[in-house]
Formats: structure tokens, C-alpha cells, sequence
């Protein structure tokens, strides 16, 4: 019987190196979960990965933290579910944290940017390895497949995610069954708790993409509070984008702006602590999910829809990375070496790091 410790050891292992390297925001950060978990572990089959993906853009909260949370508990159980989603953001967390200060104390963070565009290119490559190896799963059906086009054509077309999720699963449902029968004002002092309540409102309640998040926090925090401006809430959401780890780090960042150190921390637990609690609470209906025949037809519909979704986020993604030919050759390079000679993601997004800093400097 494998060591239970060895096992927590490993979880908390992948989870921490994810925390430190997975850039490129939720499409990236899964890209690299299923090449760690699938690809190099075999800690679950290809299916049930696809089967995660499609519930966790079912239910409220932040994708990539909540898959790792899933993943974790998957190989360590109700442990093993909290080792992998503190380790994931834990990192990133620190990170941010680390940014916010020298934000608050010294005005600017821009010159960090050259290092992570030349990583963006390396992310691409990542998540179009995983995008082929997930769609060889997902969409082995007729149906599927044409439902892949139609969410992808939508979604390049500005329909948000939701919508899209939804009116597959329906969709999907619908042609299941009839082929059987025949989705500035006045600045108010905060408290700590008040901090983190609205936290924890935001992560329960909130579905979609960081330009969703960056919604909800400008209502709460601009609009209704007046505690930080315009410009520090988009300064805190790119933050957020171009560091390691979950995009919901956020958090960290305009919790330390509004109250230091404790309000980072407060507010970090308060937006991440509904994803492990839905989790741990619905995580034993993905598997009651794909055997009931009614509910396998929709799980089949989001999950065409989630990996057309990941496919427009990969073509967006190209868009806005791809921005010169040294990008350009990072990507194809990237992209040979990690589907044709499987070099290891991590060391070529440090590889991407160094030439960014190279370029920074000349």
C-alpha cells in the first residue's frame, strides 16, 4: 500500500511548483494540471479530467483553483483536497503580496511586464498541447464536435461563458433525448471583517472569466466604497493576470491596499474559501453525474463547450502574445519542444523568463 505521507508529500509537491509557474491565467494553469495529473502521474484517466472541467464550470468560483482542489482530493481524499488547493495559491499568493507592497511604497510594477510577455508565448504552447489532447477525449462524437464549433465561433464573437455553458448542456440534453426516442465618493473606513465578508460574497457568487472579477470588485470597492481608485483596481487585476497561480490573487493585492498585510490575508481566505467548501460538499456528484444517463447528455454538452471555450481562450491568448517575431519563434520553438521532444513546461517558461529579461535590458 502506497505511504499516505508520501502521497500528501506529493500532492503538495505538484500543487506549490503549479503555484510558482502556472501563468497565463485558468486555460493555462489546467493545461499544466493535466500534463502533471494525467500526462506524468496518471493520477486519473483522461475522462474524469474532462468530467472535472465541465463541473467546475458549473458551479460559483475561480476554475484552475477549484480543479486543484478536485485533483487533490481525488488522489489524497478530504486532505489531500486542502494540500493541493493551499498549495496552489499559497505561492501565488506571496507573490502578489510581494507586488502590492512594492506597489503601495514605490508607485509601479510596469517594468516587470517585458519578463512575462516573453513567457506568454511559452503558455500558448502549453495550453494548445493540452487543448489536443483533451479534444482526442471530448469530442468523439458527431455531436460534440459541431457543438465544439458553434461555442468556439460564439465565444470569438463576444457571447460570455455562461450563456455558452448553459445553452450546450441544453442543447446537448435536447438532441440526447430525441435521438433515444425516435445555458469616486466618500472614502468609509473598512473593517477586517467587513473585508472579508465581501470576499467571500465575491467567491461565492461569481462565475466566469477575470474580466467578471474585475466587475465585481470595481462595484464593491470603487463605486460603493470609494476605498481605491480606477486606476489601482486595474494596476491589482494585472497584477493578478501576469503573476503565477490563481488570478483570484487579486485579492491579496487590494486587501494589503486597503489594510495592509492582515487585509491580504483576510482577503485571500475570504475569496478562495467557497471553492473548497462547494467542493468538499458537491465533489461526489461528478462520478453520480456521468452515471445517470439524463445528467451525462448535459456533462457532455458543457464539457464540448469547455474545451471550445479553451480554444478561443488559446486563439486570444495567440493574438495578444504573438506580438513580434522574437514571440513568434519563442512559441513554435516552445510548442516543438513540448509536443515533439516532451521537454518539461517548467523550464521552459524559465527559459521564456530569461529572454524577456534579456530583452528588457538590451
Amino acid at each position: 500500500m502506497e505511504n499516505k505521507e508520501n502521497k500528501y508529500l506529493e500532492i503538495m509537491k505538484v500543487f506549490l511548483k503549479l503555484g510558482l509557474f502556472a501563468f497565463g491565467g485558468p486555460a493555462a494553469h489546467i493545461a499544466m494540471m493535466e500534463d502533471e495529473v494525467v500526462h506524468k502521474r496518471a493520477w486519473i484517466t483522461k475522462e474524469k479530467f474532462i468530467d472535472m472541467i465541465g463541473f467546475t464550470n458549473l458551479i460559483p468560483g475561480p476554475n484552475s483553483t477549484e480543479m486543484a482542489i478536485l485533483l487533490g482530493h481525488a488522489r489524497g481524499g478530504k486532505r489531500g483536497l486542502f494540500i493541493a488547493g493551499i498549495s496552489f495559491i499559497f505561492p501565488a499568493m506571496l507573490i502578489v503580496l510581494g507586488f502590492a507592497i512594492l506597489y503601495k511604497n514605490y508607485g509601479n510594477i510596469t517594468y516587470v511586464a517585458s519578463i512575462f510577455d516573453a513567457i506568454k508565448p511559452v503558455i500558448l504552447a502549453i495550453v494548445l498541447q493540452a487543448l489536443f489532447r483533451l479534444s482526442k477525449t471530448a469530442l468523439t462524437k458527431v455531436e460534440s464536435f459541431v457543438l465544439f464549433g458553434i461555442v468556439l465561433t460564439l465565444s470569438l464573437l463576444g457571447i460570455t461563458e455562461i450563456p455558452l455553458l448553459l445553452g450546450s448542456a441544453i442543447l446537448m440534453f435536447i438532441y440526447r433525448k430525441l435521438k433515444d426516442s425516435k445555458k469616486t465618493l466618500v472614502i468609509e473606513p473598512v473593517s477586517l471583517l467587513t473585508l472579508f465578508l465581501i470576499f467571500l460574497k465575491i467567491g461565492a457568487v461569481l462565475y466566469g472569466s477575470g474580466y467578471v472579477l474585475l466587475a465585481f470588485l470595481r462595484t464593491e470597492f470603487v463605486d460603493q466604497l470609494g476605498l481605491i481608485t480606477n486606476a489601482q483596481l486595474i494596476d491589482a487585476v494585472a497584477v493578478g493576470q501576469f503573476t503565477p497561480g490563481p488570478v483570484f490573487t487579486t485579492a491579496t493585492f487590494i486587501g494589503y491596499l486597503i489594510l495592509d498585510i492582515p487585509g491580504a490575508i483576510v482577503a485571500t481566505i475570504g475569496i478562495f474559501l467557497p471553492s473548497f467548501l462547494i467542493i468538499w460538499l458537491l465533489h461526489p456528484l461528478i462520478d453520480k453525474m456521468r452515471g445517470s444517463n439524463h445528467v451525462k447528455h448535459i456533462l457532455d454538452g458543457v464539457n464540448a463547450a469547455a474545451i471550445a471555450l479553451m480554444a478561443a481562450v488559446t486563439i486570444e491568448l495567440g493574438i495578444a502574445s504573438i506580438i513580434t517575431i522574437v514571440y513568434g519563434i519563442i512559441f513554435v520553438v516552445s510548442a516543438i519542444l513540448l509536443i515533439r521532444y516532451k521537454v518539461n513546461a517548467t523550464l521552459l517558461i524559465l527559459g521564456g523568463a530569461v529572454i524577456g529579461l534579456i530583452t528588457f535590458l538590451i
